[in-house]
């Protein structure tokens, strides 16, 4: 009786493993799902009382070649004599290995020193459910800044680089979709710090209400 047991739970798990390995088969050769989009080059020029002040900005080779972004924006924007530096870094897939750079990686390793972190809320400007992003202090010398950031992608905005991979992972699989994209706002820190976040604020939440077309849900 017990080996007859065994045999069937070895036929059983066996059977598991055969299908197992035929559904990630055909998933590989589906491929990712499609989705429309729009350049990020065509970021609206004026978002909210925001609008944009010189060319877009280009990184250079290098810095493209570690980026390994598939679509990008840099971007200043000016408002009432207040300067946002607005960024998106667009990932098509993440299933090669190409996928957004954390800035508690990339900063420090830049020069920069990020302290005062927080969790703030974004609410994107003309409705749409508000998120939570990261805040840092970030000095460089004598240049300072407020920066803000998030992850956003497939109808998710989240503050987590953790629970943005888990998300990745199981859209992945239930709708063959790893796109996504870092997004980031940066105002110098003047005498007041609380002015330069709230100008981040203002500007993430005009923003966000505008990247569904670039980064879609």
């Amino acid at each position: 009786m017990t080996n007859r047991t065994n045999t069937i739970r070895f036929c059983a798990l066996l059977a598991v493993l055969l299908l197992s390995g035929g559904v990630i088969n055909v998933w590989e050769r589906a491929g990712e799902a499609h989705v429309s989009r729009r350049n990020l080059k065509d970021f609206p020029a004026q978002v909210g009382s925001w609008r944009q002040v010189g060319d877009d900005l280009r990184f250079d080779d290098e810095t493209e070649k570690v980026l390994r972004a598939d679509d990008y924006l840099s971007r200043n924007f000016v408002s009432n004599g207040r300067t946002a530096s607005f960024y998106v870094g667009y990932y098509a897939t993440q299933r090669n290995g190409a996928t957004y750079h954390s800035p508690l990686n990339c900063l420090p390793g830049s020069g920069w020193v990020m302290s005062d972190p927080a969790r703030i809320t974004i609410a994107p400007a003309g409705g749409g459910a508000p998120f939570e992003a990261n805040r840092f202090v970030i000095a460089n010398g004598r240049d300072r800044a407020l920066m803000i950031y998030w992850y956003q992608g497939r109808g998710r905005a989240v503050a987590s680089e953790y629970w943005g991979k888990i998300y990745t992972v199981l859209d992945s699989v239930r709708r063959r979709r790893s796109d996504g994209a870092r997004v980031r706002v940066m105002v110098p820190v003047g005498n007041a710090q609380q002015e330069a976040q709230n100008a981040a604020v203002e500007m993430a939440a005009q923003a966000a209400a505008e990247l569904p077309a670039f980064v879609p849900n």
